[in-house]
């Protein structure tokens, strides 16, 4: 049994002990801190106020919150092992009441200690949004001072009734553990299966399960692997860092989880050991249980990993070579075991390799001279057609190369591709110059096709006589649409473009470029002139657009830029010899051979 004391408290009962000094709850640092969200702790106060306002209430009627369960403290009061998410929540709400009250009037409040955050009651005094910032407990008790601040203030005639109702009809489920119980076991056993805790949420309690009074020593250990998760788990909440790591969103609190699966996986252990998704906790709690290993050292593993990636990720060119291999589902864990016992220059070859056998193909490169490595890139990229589904994932794969090729071409620049929008936002294989398929069919889309022409034209006080006629087509409704002569329109203005529906399509990497999927389903069958205005002015706005699609649509690829409407067949020959040359010199590393 969990529990030897079982019964009914009103939260009026748990502001005081048996002396009537405040109540003191301890939440140990294996525990996670606060992280109701504004949405919960709505709940609650409209669960406590539905209560309040209830017809022909019962002398004997109360609110039931869920068990509190606790242990009592060896250095006085109540250790919390299972409901301190609620239990903070009503120390807010009753500070709430106190604060609108004057200090004569207050009531006592019972207090809570937690071991990670010493300095927990300057905070909750003294709310600032600077102290707000400095940890991820400060940031979601802010939220929460906010949200009750929000909902009671509209509700001052009723916040007697309500503060009468949480205080003598609001009841927790007290159980309290005996002393032979351990909390930690019994906060384990309460929580797995439970969906708010993940992994590493368990994991923590199992690092920091509170020593003995008497090992001062680990108690320092306890405390100092405390203070080091905040800064792993505050590090890993840049999203820079994460993407580049990670191809799924991942949560936004928690990433620190991330750390311990791949531990697990470079000391061999592979998942499958449980059928309810917490493999990785069972295993440290197996090591740690049965003397394997101690918190100490496997902490120093969890540093070593994250300062691992944190180099990989500071070294620019590190950063994206790795960046594109994750980005193409290659796991971390394979990375890491290509930078064991090797050098640097070798460890950036070997993931020089990997990346020319799923780009390219055929033998390592160090078997391959400039030219053979030139003609295999050409010929690679020449059999690539937009028009075959089973090429599409390599041509995005070759246009993202290209890119994170041409950013490294240059050691003395400092960009950086960010991962993190790419991944963030949905991106498409885009014709630079549009195809036959692209022509509008339907009234409302010749209708939103002219318009875009019409505001390039309008824009550049160009072709005046033809706006006047695009304007009357505009005007049509859709039945007198029907007879009128489109064709002839559409024609006149791919000819002032210089291009035509007529022309044999261009399904070539030397046609395609990346494009964000919104900016690419709004203008796909827009004329090259007014993509590029498009991509210019994004590319104002601070909005990310990839380097290459950028230089695309700048022509900076072409031989001599002698219009900017227009893509032409020399425009397309100078891109692709540009894409081959970049690889190339990509590849073509004179560093030392691996064997």
């Amino acid at each position: 049994m969990i529990n030897q004391t079982i019964t009914l408290k009103t939260v009026n009962e748990l502001r005081l002990d048996a002396s009537d000094e405040a109540q003191r709850y301890f939440i140990a640092s294996y525990q996670r801190g606060y992280r109701w969200s504004g949405l919960q702790v709505t709940q609650l106060l409209e669960d406590i106020l539905e209560f309040t306002l209830r017809r022909d209430p019962q002398p004997d009627d109360f609110y039931c919150l869920q068990p509190l369960v606790l242990k009592v403290s060896v250095g006085g009061g109540y250790e919390v092992v299972d409901g301190q998410q609620r239990l903070t929540t009503i120390l807010l709400i009753l500070r709430h009441f106190n604060e609108r009250l004057a200090d004569k009037y207050r009531q006592p409040l019972f207090t809570l200690d937690y071991e990670t955050r010493p300095n927990l009651l300057d905070f909750l005094n003294h709310p600032t949004d600077e102290l707000a910032d400095s940890n991820v407990d400060f940031f979601h008790l802010h939220g929460a001072i906010k949200t009750i601040e929000k909902w009671f203030s509209n509700k001052d005639n009723k916040v007697d009734d309500i503060k009468s109702a949480l205080l003598n009809k609001t009841k927790v489920i007290w159980f309290q553990l005996s002393e032979r119980d351990s909390a930690v076991d019994a906060f384990t056993r309460l929580n797995v299966g439970k969906i708010a805790l993940t992994n590493d949420e368990l994991i923590r309690a199992l690092f920091l399960r509170r020593p003995d009074e008497k090992e001062s020593e680990a108690a320092v250990l306890q405390l100092r692997i405390a203070h080091e998760w905040d800064q792993l788990e505050k590090a890993l909440q840049s999203d820079a860092f994460w993407y580049f790591l990670s191809n799924l969103p991942g949560p936004r609190q928690n990433r620190i989880g991330f750390l311990f699966e791949l531990a697990a996986k470079v000391d061999g252990i592979s998942a499958g050991l449980s059928d309810d998704g917490y493999e990785i906790f069972y295993t440290y709690s197996k090591k740690l249980k049965d003397g394997q290993s101690v918190p100490e050292l496997e902490w120093l593993k969890i540093k070593q990993t994250y300062m691992m990636l944190e180099e990989w990720f500071e070294d620019r060119t590190i950063y994206h070579i790795v960046g594109f291999l994750i980005q193409q589902g290659f796991g971390v864990e394979k990375i890491r075991s290509l930078s064991e016992l090797v050098t640097k220059s070798e460890f950036e070859r070997k993931l020089r390799n990997e990346i020319f056998t799923r780009t390219i193909g055929g033998p390592v490169l160090n078997n391959l001279s400039r030219e053979d490595l030139r003609e295999q890139i050409s010929e690679a990229l020449d059999e690539l057609d937009y028009s075959i589904d089973a090429h599409k994932s390599r041509i995005r794969s070759m246009l993202l190369l290209f890119n994170l090729a041409t950013l490294l071409e240059s050691p003395r620049s400092n960009l950086r591709f960010q991962f993190d929008s790419f991944k963030c936002e949905e991106w498409d294989i885009e014709h630079v110059r549009s195809v036959v398929t692209g022509r509008p069919i339907r009234h409302h889309e010749r209708v939103n096709w002219l318009k875009m022409c019409l505001g390039y034209f309008e824009t550049q006080d160009y072709e005046v006589k033809l706006c006047s006629e695009i304007k009357a087509f505009i005007a049509l409704s859709q039945k007198d649409a029907v007879n009128a002569d489109f064709d002839t329109l559409y024609k006149r203005v791919l000819e002032v473009f210089k291009e035509s529906d007529e022309e044999n399509v261009d399904h070539g990497i030397a046609n395609l470029t990346l494009l964000d999927q919104s900016t690419n389903r709004s203008y796909k069958n827009a004329v090259f002139a007014i993509k590029r205005q498009r991509l210019l002015s994004l590319d104002q706005s601070g909005i990310f657009v990839p380097l290459c699609t950028r230089n695309v649509f700048l022509k900076c690829y072409s031989p001599q830029v002698d219009n900017v409407m227009f893509w032409s067949s020399d425009d397309r020959n100078a891109y692709r010899e540009v894409i081959i040359e970049t690889l190339v010199g990509f590849f073509d590393r004179k560093q030392e051979i691996i064997l």
